[in-house]
């Protein structure tokens, strides 16, 4: 390897360094209270090395997100090679569960801390096109479905469907992220609670040709700390 790739391998070893570290600061303390400075003592270095990466804070936080979409991305594409319209659905939702229980600090930064409005135009183009945001890929399928006849007659408005899913979803990942360690309560298995959501809110939704019995909890022990 000669000196220009080893210093380009280097210089991307730093950036995902910083970029990790911040990760766990936003998720841990919140946006507000990070700064570039608490990144660099973070890392053991000083907050000059930062800057030669990211000119602020939030040119960080938009290399972050765009990171994750596009990890999420490569995780929800496997989805759409399902054969009907409800099975990419279904197949969706797993892979949104999977990825919130199997990385919390991602799933923390990007759907549960709040963060400044990003309104540059490169940014704004790739949202909603399912080719390059995960909820314009979501938002596709769920047209799908509409198109196909999957949903009740009278649900016409893939925003509404798609957005009353995800916060199902997201209600259950964000109850186990922040308190699912809480010994107070008598926690289920998240996983289970969350396929169980998402198939509540299908079976809701369904139009009569798509309605079998409708979703049962697995049985589990009550006490649990999954």
């Amino acid at each position: 390897m000669g000196t220009t790739e080893r210093r380009a391998r280097e210089r991307e070893e730093m950036r995902n360094r910083i970029l990790e570290a911040a990760r766990d600061l936003f998720a841990q303390e919140g946006y507000d209270a990070v700064t570039l400075r608490k990144v660099a003592d973070c890392i053991e270095y000083c907050p000059a090395t930062i800057y030669k990466y990211f000119k602020d804070k939030d040119e960080m936080v938009r290399a972050l997100c765009e990171e994750d979409i596009a990890a999420m991305m490569a995780t929800f594409r496997p989805a759409m090679q399902q054969l009907t319209p409800l099975e990419r659905l279904r197949s969706f939702g797993r892979r949104y569960i999977d990825m919130g229980l199997q990385q919390p600090n991602h799933y923390r930064l990007m759907f549960m801390t709040p963060l400044l409005p990003n309104d540059d135009p490169l940014y704004v183009e790739k949202r909603n096109n399912p080719e390059t945001d995960s909820y314009g890929l979501f938002l596709s399928v769920v047209q799908q479905c509409i198109d196909g006849g999957v949903f009740r007659p009278e649900l016409r408005d893939a925003e509404w469907i798609a957005q009353t899913i995800w916060a199902g979803l997201h209600g259950v990942l964000a109850l186990h992220i922040a308190l699912g360690l809480e010994a107070g309560v008598q926690w289920h298995p998240v996983q289970e609670r969350a396929v169980y959501m998402h198939e509540l809110l299908l079976y809701g939704m369904l139009s009569d040709p798509y309605r079998g019995s409708a979703p049962s909890p697995v049985e589990a022990p009550v006490a649990t700390t999954a």
